[in-house]
Protein backbone atom coordinates (compact mmCIF):
# COMPACT_ATOMS: atom_id res chain seq x y z
CA UNK A 1 0.00 0.00 0.00
CA UNK A 2 1.52 3.60 -0.93
CA UNK A 3 -1.54 5.72 -0.95
CA UNK A 4 0.28 9.10 -1.48
CA UNK A 5 2.55 9.37 -4.78
CA UNK A 6 4.44 13.04 -3.55
CA UNK A 7 3.59 15.94 -2.23
CA UNK A 8 3.55 19.32 -4.20
CA UNK A 9 5.87 21.60 -2.81
CA UNK A 10 4.74 25.00 -1.35
CA UNK A 11 1.24 24.03 -1.37
CA UNK A 12 1.56 21.08 0.04
CA UNK A 13 -1.17 18.87 -2.01
CA UNK A 14 -0.65 15.69 -1.65
CA UNK A 15 -0.93 13.68 -5.19
CA UNK A 16 -1.89 10.05 -4.72
CA UNK A 17 -1.46 7.01 -6.51
CA UNK A 18 -4.41 6.11 -7.03
CA UNK A 19 -4.88 9.14 -9.83
CA UNK A 20 -1.75 8.04 -11.43
CA UNK A 21 -2.69 4.34 -11.75
CA UNK A 22 -5.89 6.01 -13.96
CA UNK A 23 -3.93 7.98 -16.02
CA UNK A 24 -1.55 5.47 -16.87
CA UNK A 25 -4.68 2.73 -17.69
CA UNK A 26 -5.96 5.69 -19.92
CA UNK A 27 -3.49 6.22 -22.03
CA UNK A 28 -2.85 2.18 -22.41
CA UNK A 29 -6.17 1.96 -23.41
CA UNK A 30 -5.82 4.78 -26.16
CA UNK A 31 -2.50 3.77 -27.50
CA UNK A 32 -4.64 -0.05 -27.98
CA UNK A 33 -7.80 1.26 -29.44
CA UNK A 34 -6.42 3.81 -31.80
CA UNK A 35 -4.27 0.67 -33.02
CA UNK A 36 -7.28 -1.36 -33.57
CA UNK A 37 -8.88 1.22 -35.10
CA UNK A 38 -6.36 1.75 -38.07
CA UNK A 39 -8.28 -1.01 -40.15
CA UNK A 40 -11.66 1.65 -40.65
CA UNK A 41 -9.15 4.57 -41.87
CA UNK A 42 -10.92 6.76 -39.22
CA UNK A 43 -9.29 10.17 -38.37
CA UNK A 44 -7.61 9.04 -34.99
CA UNK A 45 -8.12 12.53 -33.44
CA UNK A 46 -11.89 11.55 -33.04
CA UNK A 47 -10.49 8.29 -30.94
CA UNK A 48 -8.47 10.64 -28.52
CA UNK A 49 -11.29 13.15 -28.12
CA UNK A 50 -13.92 10.37 -27.77
CA UNK A 51 -11.28 9.32 -24.53
CA UNK A 52 -10.95 12.66 -23.43
CA UNK A 53 -14.52 13.30 -23.15
CA UNK A 54 -15.26 9.56 -21.29
CA UNK A 55 -12.35 10.57 -19.21
CA UNK A 56 -13.80 13.25 -17.46
CA UNK A 57 -17.24 11.53 -17.63
CA UNK A 58 -15.65 8.66 -16.44
CA UNK A 59 -13.99 10.58 -12.62
CA UNK A 60 -17.79 12.64 -12.82
CA UNK A 61 -19.47 9.01 -13.03
CA UNK A 62 -17.16 7.48 -10.04
CA UNK A 63 -17.82 10.50 -7.84
CA UNK A 64 -21.56 10.47 -8.33
CA UNK A 65 -21.46 6.94 -7.42
CA UNK A 66 -19.59 7.09 -4.64
CA UNK A 67 -21.43 9.92 -3.22
CA UNK A 68 -24.89 8.23 -3.66
CA UNK A 69 -23.34 4.94 -2.14
CA UNK A 70 -21.87 7.42 1.19
CA UNK A 71 -24.74 9.70 1.17
CA UNK A 72 -25.16 9.61 4.60
CA UNK A 73 -21.13 11.13 4.58
CA UNK A 74 -21.89 14.23 2.59
CA UNK A 75 -25.37 14.93 3.86
CA UNK A 76 -24.48 17.47 6.14
CA UNK A 77 -20.98 18.60 4.35
CA UNK A 78 -22.34 19.19 1.05
CA UNK A 79 -19.36 21.00 -0.32
CA UNK A 80 -17.32 17.83 0.64
CA UNK A 81 -18.67 16.21 -2.71
CA UNK A 82 -16.46 18.17 -4.74
CA UNK A 83 -12.94 17.03 -2.78
CA UNK A 84 -12.50 14.21 -4.91
CA UNK A 85 -8.54 14.71 -3.60
CA UNK A 86 -9.85 13.02 -0.64
CA UNK A 87 -10.62 9.94 -2.32
CA UNK A 88 -13.96 8.26 -2.81
CA UNK A 89 -14.26 6.88 -6.33
CA UNK A 90 -16.71 4.19 -7.33
CA UNK A 91 -14.84 2.21 -10.43
CA UNK A 92 -17.72 0.79 -11.94
CA UNK A 93 -19.71 3.89 -11.98
CA UNK A 94 -16.97 5.91 -13.93
CA UNK A 95 -17.37 3.36 -16.43
CA UNK A 96 -20.99 3.30 -16.72
CA UNK A 97 -20.79 6.88 -17.37
CA UNK A 98 -17.53 6.95 -19.40
CA UNK A 99 -19.55 4.73 -22.00
CA UNK A 100 -22.60 6.79 -22.11
CA UNK A 101 -20.39 9.40 -23.23
CA UNK A 102 -18.48 7.45 -25.83
CA UNK A 103 -21.51 6.20 -27.18
CA UNK A 104 -23.16 10.04 -27.61
CA UNK A 105 -19.83 11.17 -29.02
CA UNK A 106 -20.10 8.43 -31.25
CA UNK A 107 -23.60 8.88 -32.17
CA UNK A 108 -23.32 12.96 -32.58
CA UNK A 109 -20.08 12.34 -35.10
CA UNK A 110 -22.16 9.63 -37.02
CA UNK A 111 -19.51 6.89 -36.60
CA UNK A 112 -19.93 3.23 -36.81
CA UNK A 113 -21.02 2.48 -32.97
CA UNK A 114 -20.82 -0.97 -32.72
CA UNK A 115 -17.47 -1.26 -34.53
CA UNK A 116 -16.21 1.15 -32.02
CA UNK A 117 -17.56 0.11 -29.01
CA UNK A 118 -16.04 -3.70 -29.83
CA UNK A 119 -12.55 -2.15 -29.26
CA UNK A 120 -13.76 0.32 -26.51
CA UNK A 121 -14.56 -2.70 -24.32
CA UNK A 122 -11.04 -4.31 -25.18
CA UNK A 123 -9.80 -1.17 -24.31
CA UNK A 124 -12.09 -0.43 -20.65
CA UNK A 125 -10.51 -4.06 -19.79
CA UNK A 126 -7.04 -2.58 -20.65
CA UNK A 127 -7.46 0.65 -18.42
CA UNK A 128 -8.88 -1.65 -15.57
CA UNK A 129 -5.89 -3.65 -14.54
CA UNK A 130 -4.30 -0.48 -14.15
CA UNK A 131 -7.15 1.25 -12.43
CA UNK A 132 -7.42 -1.57 -9.94
CA UNK A 133 -3.81 -1.83 -9.30
CA UNK A 134 -4.26 1.65 -8.51
CA UNK A 135 -6.66 0.66 -5.63
CA UNK A 136 -4.12 -2.03 -4.07
CA UNK A 137 -1.69 1.18 -4.28
CA UNK A 138 -4.49 3.16 -2.26
CA UNK A 139 -5.70 0.31 0.02
CA UNK A 140 -9.43 0.60 -1.08
CA UNK A 141 -11.28 -2.03 -2.35
CA UNK A 142 -9.87 -4.52 0.56
CA UNK A 143 -10.68 -8.22 0.85
CA UNK A 144 -11.69 -10.20 3.77
CA UNK A 145 -8.78 -11.62 6.39
CA UNK A 146 -7.77 -14.93 4.97
CA UNK A 147 -4.91 -16.92 6.20
CA UNK A 148 -3.19 -18.51 2.54
CA UNK A 149 0.04 -17.84 0.80
CA UNK A 150 -1.55 -14.76 -1.20
CA UNK A 151 -3.05 -12.89 1.81
CA UNK A 152 -1.49 -9.31 1.85
CA UNK A 153 -1.44 -7.16 5.35
CA UNK A 154 -2.15 -3.54 4.81
CA UNK A 155 -0.59 -0.88 7.46
CA UNK A 156 -1.96 0.58 10.80
CA UNK A 157 -4.69 3.24 9.84
CA UNK A 158 -5.19 1.98 6.24
CA UNK A 159 -9.18 1.04 5.13
CA UNK A 160 -9.07 -2.43 5.90
CA UNK A 161 -7.20 -1.69 9.52
CA UNK A 162 -10.24 0.55 10.25
CA UNK A 163 -12.53 -2.21 8.72
CA UNK A 164 -11.08 -5.30 11.18
CA UNK A 165 -11.20 -3.15 14.76
CA UNK A 166 -14.83 -1.61 14.24
CA UNK A 167 -18.00 -3.26 13.60
CA UNK A 168 -19.58 -2.66 10.19
CA UNK A 169 -23.31 -3.07 10.59
CA UNK A 170 -24.26 -2.40 6.63
CA UNK A 171 -22.16 -5.86 6.54
CA UNK A 172 -23.99 -7.87 9.76
CA UNK A 173 -21.14 -7.65 11.48
CA UNK A 174 -21.77 -6.38 15.57
CA UNK A 175 -18.33 -7.33 16.56
CA UNK A 176 -15.00 -5.84 15.10
CA UNK A 177 -12.40 -8.82 13.56
CA UNK A 178 -9.77 -7.06 15.67
CA UNK A 179 -10.25 -6.55 18.82
CA UNK A 180 -8.06 -3.45 19.80
CA UNK A 181 -7.88 -2.01 23.63
CA UNK A 182 -9.39 1.14 24.54
CA UNK A 183 -6.40 3.33 24.85
CA UNK A 184 -5.54 2.76 20.99
CA UNK A 185 -8.48 5.20 20.51
CA UNK A 186 -9.04 8.97 20.93
CA UNK A 187 -12.64 8.22 22.02
CA UNK A 188 -15.10 5.03 21.09
CA UNK A 189 -19.05 5.91 20.03
CA UNK A 190 -21.96 4.46 22.14
CA UNK A 191 -22.08 1.69 18.46
CA UNK A 192 -18.55 1.33 18.90
CA UNK A 193 -16.55 2.54 16.49
CA UNK A 194 -13.40 4.31 17.67
CA UNK A 195 -11.68 6.72 15.97
CA UNK A 196 -7.83 5.78 16.29
CA UNK A 197 -4.46 7.90 17.33
CA UNK A 198 -2.40 8.61 14.77
CA UNK A 199 0.75 5.91 14.75
CA UNK A 200 3.30 8.66 16.44
CA UNK A 201 0.66 9.32 19.47
CA UNK A 202 0.83 5.66 20.23
CA UNK A 203 3.66 4.15 22.92
CA UNK A 204 6.94 2.34 21.80
CA UNK A 205 4.98 -0.98 23.07
CA UNK A 206 1.71 -0.04 21.15
CA UNK A 207 3.58 0.53 17.78
CA UNK A 208 5.04 -2.24 18.34
CA UNK A 209 2.25 -4.27 18.46
CA UNK A 210 -0.05 -2.75 15.59
CA UNK A 211 3.53 -3.41 13.61
CA UNK A 212 4.51 -6.59 14.10
CA UNK A 213 2.81 -7.84 17.17
CA UNK A 214 -0.70 -9.26 18.27
CA UNK A 215 -2.81 -5.80 17.24
CA UNK A 216 -1.29 -5.61 13.46
CA UNK A 217 -3.71 -5.94 10.81
CA UNK A 218 -4.81 -9.52 9.64
CA UNK A 219 -3.91 -11.20 5.98
CA UNK A 220 -6.67 -10.29 3.58
CA UNK A 221 -7.48 -11.40 -0.09
CA UNK A 222 -6.03 -8.96 -2.41
CA UNK A 223 -9.05 -8.42 -3.92
CA UNK A 224 -7.76 -5.62 -6.06
CA UNK A 225 -4.93 -7.69 -7.71
CA UNK A 226 -7.45 -10.20 -8.27
CA UNK A 227 -9.75 -7.98 -10.14
CA UNK A 228 -6.58 -6.45 -12.10
CA UNK A 229 -5.77 -9.82 -12.83
CA UNK A 230 -8.99 -11.29 -14.20
CA UNK A 231 -9.17 -8.02 -16.04
CA UNK A 232 -6.52 -8.61 -18.16
CA UNK A 233 -7.75 -11.67 -18.76
CA UNK A 234 -10.71 -10.68 -19.90
CA UNK A 235 -8.74 -7.98 -22.09
CA UNK A 236 -7.39 -10.94 -23.71
CA UNK A 237 -10.72 -12.81 -24.44
CA UNK A 238 -12.30 -10.05 -26.11
CA UNK A 239 -9.29 -9.26 -28.13
CA UNK A 240 -9.13 -13.03 -29.45
CA UNK A 241 -13.03 -12.90 -29.84
CA UNK A 242 -12.78 -9.93 -31.62
CA UNK A 243 -9.88 -10.88 -33.88
CA UNK A 244 -12.24 -14.32 -34.92
CA UNK A 245 -15.37 -12.05 -35.92
CA UNK A 246 -12.71 -10.15 -38.09
CA UNK A 247 -11.54 -13.12 -39.71
CA UNK A 248 -14.72 -14.98 -40.02
CA UNK A 249 -17.48 -11.98 -40.45
CA UNK A 250 -20.17 -14.39 -41.02
CA UNK A 251 -19.33 -16.71 -38.41
CA UNK A 252 -21.49 -17.40 -35.08
CA UNK A 253 -21.78 -13.94 -33.01
CA UNK A 254 -19.43 -12.66 -35.09
CA UNK A 255 -21.66 -9.76 -35.49
CA UNK A 256 -20.43 -6.04 -34.53
CA UNK A 257 -21.61 -5.10 -30.88
CA UNK A 258 -21.02 -9.31 -29.83
CA UNK A 259 -17.78 -8.40 -28.37
CA UNK A 260 -18.96 -5.13 -26.18
CA UNK A 261 -22.04 -7.36 -25.22
CA UNK A 262 -19.26 -10.22 -24.07
CA UNK A 263 -17.92 -7.74 -21.98
CA UNK A 264 -20.57 -6.79 -20.05
CA UNK A 265 -21.35 -10.77 -19.25
CA UNK A 266 -17.66 -11.40 -18.39
CA UNK A 267 -17.18 -8.11 -16.35
CA UNK A 268 -20.57 -8.99 -14.31
CA UNK A 269 -19.68 -12.62 -13.65
CA UNK A 270 -16.10 -11.53 -12.37
CA UNK A 271 -17.21 -8.62 -10.29
CA UNK A 272 -20.19 -10.42 -8.76
CA UNK A 273 -17.97 -13.08 -7.37
CA UNK A 274 -15.05 -11.24 -6.36
CA UNK A 275 -17.74 -9.05 -4.14
CA UNK A 276 -18.04 -12.14 -2.17
CA UNK A 277 -14.06 -11.96 -1.04
CA UNK A 278 -14.64 -8.34 -0.29
CA UNK A 279 -15.06 -6.63 2.87
CA UNK A 280 -15.79 -2.80 2.45
CA UNK A 281 -18.94 -2.60 0.44
CA UNK A 282 -22.60 -3.05 2.51
CA UNK A 283 -24.75 -5.53 1.67
CA UNK A 284 -27.88 -3.95 -0.37
CA UNK A 285 -31.57 -4.70 0.36
CA UNK A 286 -32.91 -2.07 -1.64
CA UNK A 287 -36.72 -2.65 -3.07
CA UNK A 288 -34.34 -2.50 -6.72
CA UNK A 289 -32.05 -5.51 -5.41
CA UNK A 290 -32.07 -8.42 -7.60
CA UNK A 291 -30.04 -10.08 -5.42
CA UNK A 292 -31.08 -8.36 -2.25
CA UNK A 293 -28.62 -10.43 0.71
CA UNK A 294 -25.85 -9.07 -1.87
CA UNK A 295 -23.93 -5.64 -2.28
CA UNK A 296 -24.94 -2.70 -4.81
CA UNK A 297 -22.07 -4.06 -7.30
CA UNK A 298 -23.16 -7.48 -6.93
CA UNK A 299 -26.49 -6.37 -8.18
CA UNK A 300 -25.42 -4.12 -10.53
CA UNK A 301 -23.35 -7.15 -11.89
CA UNK A 302 -26.43 -9.24 -12.30
CA UNK A 303 -28.24 -6.03 -14.61
CA UNK A 304 -24.88 -6.01 -16.33
CA UNK A 305 -24.84 -9.58 -17.06
CA UNK A 306 -28.81 -9.24 -18.09
CA UNK A 307 -27.98 -6.30 -20.85
CA UNK A 308 -24.84 -8.28 -22.59
CA UNK A 309 -27.24 -11.38 -23.26
CA UNK A 310 -30.22 -8.91 -23.82
CA UNK A 311 -27.91 -6.97 -26.66
CA UNK A 312 -26.27 -10.32 -28.07
CA UNK A 313 -29.64 -11.61 -28.99
CA UNK A 314 -30.41 -8.35 -30.24
CA UNK A 315 -27.31 -7.85 -32.39
CA UNK A 316 -28.00 -11.43 -34.05
CA UNK A 317 -31.41 -10.62 -34.34
CA UNK A 318 -30.40 -7.51 -36.65
CA UNK A 319 -27.75 -9.92 -38.70
CA UNK A 320 -30.58 -12.46 -39.14
CA UNK A 321 -33.00 -9.92 -40.40
CA UNK A 322 -30.50 -8.47 -42.93
CA UNK A 323 -30.28 -11.79 -44.33
CA UNK A 324 -33.54 -12.71 -45.21
CA UNK A 325 -33.98 -12.19 -48.77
Amino acid sequence: MHPKLFEIPFIKWPVGTYGPMLVIGFLAAITLIRHLTRKYQTDPQHITNAALYSLIGGVIGARLFYVIHYYESYRDNFFDIFKVWKGGLELLGGVIVAIAVIIIYLIYHKLPIRRYLDILAIGLMLALVFGRIGCFLNGCCFGKPANFPLAVRFPYHSYAYYNQINPNLERNRSEPHLKLPDDYFYYINEQGFGELKPFNELTVRQQREVLEGKYRCLPVHPTQLYSSTTAAIICLILFLFWKRAQKYPTGFLAQSGSTFSLMFILYGIMRFNIEFLRDDNPFEYAWWAVYKGGTVSQNISIYMIILGMTLIIFFNAIKSKKRKP
